[in-house]
């Protein structure tokens, strides 16, 4: 732990915590430490994509990894450090060229990988956002997108904001599809046509009413019913679409 003297300069020094980002970036003290950050990440990663963000304790992940359970406290704090090394680790390899400087293909490329991100670990999508965001992996998403927003004669709020619309849209959307999908695994539909089948008693007395022609011409003419990744494009080009014109861009 560093010394660090009082705001004013006066008074006795202190001993403060290195951040959890400074410790990981440290090298492990000796060869033999059996109890890493980057290991706990791992171990966390895997135990979420395994059984679900429930079962991510620091009881069970001591278990996974070994050790004593009290031995991952002298690593991280509790739950917020734990989710927020996990979601930097799998956010990791987010990333787009530098030399592609166009704002909507950096913003569109960034939205599309992090679908396919969350798709693959469902748990991303339950972790509190404001506990996950300050991590360098993140950091560097949000620096990259920024930056292809930046000098365009924007000011920064505008500039925020529209990178947030996206985001908002992107994790709406995912959890939105995760849902669906984790619903159906669970009443053993095995694809879009066996869904509505089951679902078609209900279906067919809305419909009957009336009282629904438009969506109606929806169920009876969409050809994309079963295409997620294309509603998904179509619906972020929309959004990148409005930024477009809104800010003139």
């Amino acid at each position: 732990m560093a010394a660090r003297k009082d705001e004013d300069g006066k008074g006795e020094s202190r001993l403060v915590e290195p951040s959890l980002w400074e410790r990981l970036e440290r090298p492990a003290p000796t060869q033999r430490a059996s109890l890493t950050l980057a290991r706990i990440a791992a171990a966390a990663v895997e135990l979420a994509d395994e059984e679900g963000a429930t079962a991510v304790t620091m009881r069970r992940l001591a278990t996974k990894l070994g050790v004593a359970p009290m031995a991952a406290y002298r690593h991280v704090s509790g739950k917020g450090d734990l989710w927020a090394l996990m979601f930097d680790r799998v956010s990791a390899g987010l990333a787009v060229p530098d030399e592609v400087a166009d704002w909507r293909e950096v913003l569109r490329s960034f939205a599309l990988q992090t679908r396919e991100l969350m798709l693959r670990h469902p748990w991303l999508g339950q972790v509190p956002l404001p506990v996950i965001s300050l991590t360098p992996a993140r950091m560097a998403v949000a620096e990259r997108q920024l930056r292809a927003l930046a000098g365009r004669d924007l000011d920064v709020d505008s500039m925020m904001a529209a990178f947030r619309a996206v985001g908002a849209y992107v994790h709406g959307a995912v959890q939105a599809e995760i849902a669906l999908r984790e619903y159906k695994e669970e009443q053993g539909w095995q694809s879009g046509a066996e869904t509505r089948q089951a679902l078609a008693p209900q279906m067919n007395y809305l419909m009957g009413s009336g009282r629904y022609p438009t969506y109606q011409e929806y169920a009876l003419s969409a050809t994309r019913k079963d295409d997620p990744a294309w509603e998904f494009a179509f619906g972020l080009d929309c959004v990148l679409d409005g930024i477009a014109r809104r800010l003139g861009i």
